[in-house]
């Protein structure tokens, strides 16, 4: 088999990672346009294959994203490209992996661009491949819980998903430690969510609902509020069969409050403003969202520090005349030896799984499909548990009065 990862940062490295030391990966082809960061990762992934005692043909490739035509040709001869860049570069690149005739996945995050791939739909079926968007942790995972647990239902009411990416050191600005792209991160501050209520689709702004909830330790008491994206395709998929499906971001109390301070001083928005050059002399255009998030990065970034990543999905509905509750839950940590987060992990590792479940066969459906509609769920878990992702899932019983 041979894959392509697209994107050699944080979570491109967790996926090439992963991959690279997976059975039946001959090659491994990654591209990135910084040269630099390209070689880093490379080397890396070169390590961990040797480690895991694997012998993947290696490559890399410096080049724009933006370069489709170059893009494609550099996909030619792959299974499965995956993208783990930042979500707004997903449709072109997908394009491209249609035109190479290649399957494709990504880590989404951004419920409109994710139903703009899903459009491709015709264009995929005729190229003979497979398109999943939103395969990492939440959207992704998330889905494939709530997928699970409904097929195990005679009838499914309320699905709810609870996910957070936390430091395991709390410390100022914001309690917070920046795991993926910051352009990710605003993107879930901002605009809205999609739930169901009343088995209909609603449309819910980010930064309120703001609640509280309790994890083992060392996570501890949290907060949880909404943020747009983590439902992805959920509530098209089961509108009219699941009643009420929610979701929220978690973390430390307090954190709701502060980024609503930024959002209302418009630091989220993409609408330029006008700013003195340093020299006086005249003015530049900005958008305050790109200030934002290259401020974040460097503010947030704690190299080095260790994080966790806390999961929740609770659905409820009856089975046999019964009422049964359903609870998933994931207290993941950072593999420290190796410097591959917890976010890196359960974001990068889903997704590696749907690419490698795409290259061996195991996704038979072709176009463009929601990922709790393509993927199997059954061997998507056990992959992830043979990963050390522990996935503890529970059930409580009442039955019927």
């Amino acid at each position: 088999m041979k894959i392509a990862v697209i994107g050699a940062g944080m979570q491109g490295l967790a996926c090439a990672f992963d991959l690279a030391r997976s059975e039946g990966v001959g090659e491994l082809l990654l591209l990135d346009q910084d040269e630099e960061r390209l070689s880093a990762t490379r080397a890396r992934i070169e390590a961990a294959a040797g480690e895991a005692g694997r012998t993947p043909s290696i490559t890399s490739q410096v080049l724009d994203v933006n370069d489709g035509e170059g893009l494609a040709r550099a996909l030619a001869g792959c299974q499965v490209a995956v993208s783990a860049v930042p979500y707004f570069l997903n449709v072109a690149i997908s394009r491209s992996a249609i035109r190479a005739r290649a399957s494709f996945c990504d880590m989404g995050g951004n419920t409109d661009v994710v139903r703009e791939e899903l459009s491709l739909d015709d264009e995929a079926k005729a190229a003979g491949v497979s398109l999943v968007p939103d395969c990492g942790l939440a959207p992704g995972l998330g889905n494939i819980l709530v997928a699970d647990a409904f097929a195990s239902l005679d009838k499914t009411t309320e699905a709810h998903i609870r996910v957070g990416g936390l430091p395991r050191n709390p410390r100022p600005p914001l309690n917070y430690r920046l795991v993926f792209s910051a352009h990710g991160l605003i993107n879930e501050y901002v605009g809205e969510a999609t739930y169901l209520r009343d088995g209909r689709r609603t449309a819910v702004p980010a930064l309120t609902g703001v609640e509280s909830i309790e994890f083992p330790p060392p996570a501890g008491r949290c907060e949880a509020f909404v943020t747009a994206g983590g439902t992805s395709t959920l509530p098209w998929t089961f509108e009219g069969r699941i009643r009420e499906l929610t979701y929220k971001t978690v973390r430390y109390p307090g954190h709701a409050e502060m980024i609503r301070s930024l959002a209302a001083c418009g630091l989220f928005s993409l609408d330029p403003v006008s700013v003195p050059t340093d020299e006086g002399a005249g003015h530049v255009r900005i958008r305050p969202r790109e200030v934002t998030a290259a401020a974040l990065t460097r503010a947030l970034g704690f190299p080095g520090e260790p994080d966790l990543v806390v999961l929740r999905v609770t659905v409820k509905g009856t089975r046999s005349g019964s009422r049964v509750t359903r609870v998933y839950e994931i207290l993941d940590f950072m593999d420290e030896i190796h410097g591959i987060t917890a976010m890196m992990r359960t974001t990068a590792f889903p997704v590696s799984v749907v690419a490698l479940m795409l290259a061996r066969g195991e996704v038979t459906a072709r176009g463009a499909l929601p990922l709790e509609l393509a993927v199997p769920t059954a061997p998507f878990l056990s992959a992830l548990r043979t990963r050390g992702i522990e996935i503890k899932q529970s059930e409580v019983i009442e039955e019927a009065a």
